[in-house]
């Protein structure tokens, strides 16, 4: 089931909601920050053309509940489902270790669970990436395996951890 493409979720500080191309210089802060992609499945874009395209595809997606993460009117990252039920996220460096990213996240759990008939969500970290790890263990996943060499990120082999999160019960 597909919700709404005009979906927004809010939550105390931040506004979730679908791309536009008005989001473009905004989201290409977010992707052109080393420290923000370097466990991302592409390495920090270089020119905004990259993100343009990235921004086109989430537009053109009929995926209506991968959104971009708004905060205080200005995008700095994204949020959603790229996969169901895999989600995935990403936040402006400049803004880590001041909640967003859970709360961000924790609202797209929530919706997810509300709108999609979905046994469990999933996510996929790098084990180097403690952050995402810390993140995704308060929001509740737990690991459920492990694999080597999953992603080739410029030239170096990334391993990674698989994780769950059951529905919660009724």
């Amino acid at each position: 089931m597909m919700a709404s493409p005009d979906i927004t979720v809010t939550t105390p500080r931040l506004i979730l909601r679908r791309a536009r191309m008005s989001d473009l210089e905004n989201l290409h802060r977010v992707f052109t920050q080393a420290l923000a992609m370097r466990y991302w499945s592409v390495p920090e874009h270089d020119h905004i053309d990259q993100t343009k395209a990235f921004l086109e595809g989430m537009i053109r997606s009929e995926n209506a509940d991968d959104f971009v993460i708004e905060h205080q009117g200005r995008v700095v990252g994204k949020a959603g489902e790229w996969n169901l039920p895999e989600i995935g996220y990403i936040l402006h460096p400049d803004l880590w270790g001041q909640g967003l990213g859970y709360e961000a996240v924790s609202a797209v759990i929530a919706h997810l669970f509300a709108t999609h008939p979905v046994t469990e969500l999933t996510a996929e970290v790098d084990p180097r990436n403690l952050a995402s790890r810390s993140l995704l263990a308060k929001l509740g996943f737990h690991e459920t395996g492990r694999a080597e060499r999953t992603l080739k990120w410029r030239e170096e082999w990334c391993d990674s951890i698989y994780l769950s999160l059951p529905r919660p019960l009724a």
